[in-house]
């Protein structure tokens, strides 16, 4: 059984997913590809433990702390290929930015060949089920462009800003 519950964040209202007590989806409401790949019905639960777990982070996240992400049990469901690219972003640390090349580089190392296309990586980032908490918004171009976040510009730049990034460097394409 899948549950969902909704959280009403200062940019948006999301949507969270669950199975198993583990979290496997959080999007904006008006993201793209909101629901992707979800078939199933899903009960709304508001009390559901991974979701009250979910709700606490998100409450941190946005008063500016920076909650573990390792606190919460995810199981985003995608292919090998995206969830080794999911895996990587996890990496990335609170308040740096890195880019799809070297989240590509870094997947090329992994599987001991000699190039992975930054392209299908982008693509991996933009189908991220579980949005901010694996964190797909700290992924900018290899010019630093401010681009393919799937709950669009504005939000990205604000959970960069949040982070204290400096997003003046960064240009929008």
């Amino acid at each position: 059984m899948i549950y969902k519950t909704h959280y009403t964040s200062p940019i948006g209202e999301i949507l969270l997913a669950g199975k198993d007590n583990k979290l496997i989806g959080l999007w904006f409401e008006d993201q793209k590809y909101y629901l992707h790949g979800f078939h199933e019905k899903m009960l709304e639960n508001d009390q559901y433990a991974v979701f009250l777990k979910t709700k606490d982070w998100l409450d941190k996240y946005f008063k500016g702390e920076n909650p573990n992400i390792h606190d919460l049990e995810m199981e985003p469901i995608g292919s090998d290929f995206r969830k080794a690219v999911w895996k990587c972003l996890i990496e990335i640390s609170y308040g740096q930015v890195i880019t799809y090349s070297d989240i590509a580089k870094e997947i090329a190392k992994q599987k001991g060949i000699q190039s992975v296309c930054a392209q299908a990586v982008g693509g991996a980032v933009g189908h991220n089920p579980i949005s901010i908490i694996i964190p797909c918004h700290r992924v900018v171009g290899k010019n630093g462009s401010l681009t393919g976040y799937a709950g669009g510009l504005k939000r990205k730049s604000y959970l960069l800003k949040l982070e204290h990034v400096d997003v003046e460097t960064l240009f929008k394409e």
